[in-house]
């Protein structure tokens, strides 16, 4: 297909280069120009300065950027250049809100719009495993699905537009929850004078067994948080969904509460350090 991808950041980057890979025309934005020319040097598409140029009579074109309002202004620019009946596939995570927003405003158009967070983090958009939640008119997300599963392991259409969104915000929830005790547990072993190397192999295999306790319990031990998904990010998603729970009466108390301490990390200079950092702050008076 004819594609353009705006977004080259640290998960734009590679998965645009994965389409290309797997025979897609691509085109790509920056807003910094220097990082589209950069992935037009290693991939062989095209690098465009302005959004207009890039997008012109394209098919599908993807969006990985930051916010909500970064869609919006996007978006808005998108549509009256990309091609007829054309669909626009947000990977940012965002409000439903928005993605409801940008769908509505897209039909008007002729065109459609798919809300299709992530998650793997950067390591997933390189290796091409990234795992897709969508919402969406079906026929539309019928048509992307060949262009999305290109870099990715798993791609699931939840439901109507907004739902991946909802789905992103479940998984970051979760994953809060998960951090919190992996960094707990971790902290309780130090101090319980455990060899933590044994301990994750002896807990690690049962019913405690975790990705983040797997992938993040060593680097946790040896304070080592210079990678990863940031903290600034995690406070971006946790917010959203807050700000969901609060419209739609669900109760997340440990989520608030995680929030609060990811913003304690973040007075400890901790920005972007990897989520897993929330050791750091038990562990910050030795």
């Amino acid at each position: 297909m004819k594609t353009a991808f705006i977004g080259m950041g640290v998960m734009g980057f590679p998965m645009a280069g994965h389409l290309k890979a797997a025979g897609h025309e691509v085109a790509v934005y920056n807003r910094s120009p220097e990082k589209a020319r950069r992935w037009a040097e290693k991939h062989g598409g095209a690098a465009f300065e302005t959004i207009a140029e890039a997008v012109a009579g394209a098919e599908v074109v993807l969006l990985c950027v930051g916010n909500d309002d970064d869609v919006r202004d996007l978006v808005a620019q998108v549509l009256p250049a990309m091609g007829e009946g054309g669909v626009i596939v947000d990977h940012t995570t965002t409000s439903a809100k928005v993605a409801r927003e940008m769908a509505a405003l897209a039909a008007q158009s002729g065109r459609a719009f798919v809300d299709a967070p992530v998650s793997g983090g950067q390591a997933g958009a390189e290796s091409g495993q990234l795992t897709i939640m969508a919402g969406g008119d079906q026929a539309a997300y019928d048509r992307v699905l060949p262009v999305i599963e290109v870099y990715a392991k798993a791609v699931r259409r939840i439901g109507e537009v907004g739902a991946g969104q909802l789905t992103k915000m479940c998984n970051q929830i979760a994953i809060a929850g998960v951090v919190q005790g992996v960094a707990e547990a971790l902290h309780f072993a130090k101090r319980a004078c455990l060899p933590t190397d044994d301990v994750l192999a002896a807990i690690s295999k049962g019913a405690a067994q975790s990705w983040q306790m797997e992938n993040r319990w060593p680097t946790m031990a040896q304070g080592k948080f210079d990678f990863g998904f940031a903290v600034d990010w995690m406070r971006k998603d946790l917010g959203i969904a807050l700000d969901e729970a609060r419209t739609n009466g669900a109760k997340l108390p440990a989520t608030a509460l995680i929030d609060q301490f990811y913003a304690e990390v973040q007075a400890m200079g901790g920005n972007r350090w990897d989520t897993s950092s929330l050791v750091a702050r038990l562990e910050k008076d030795g």
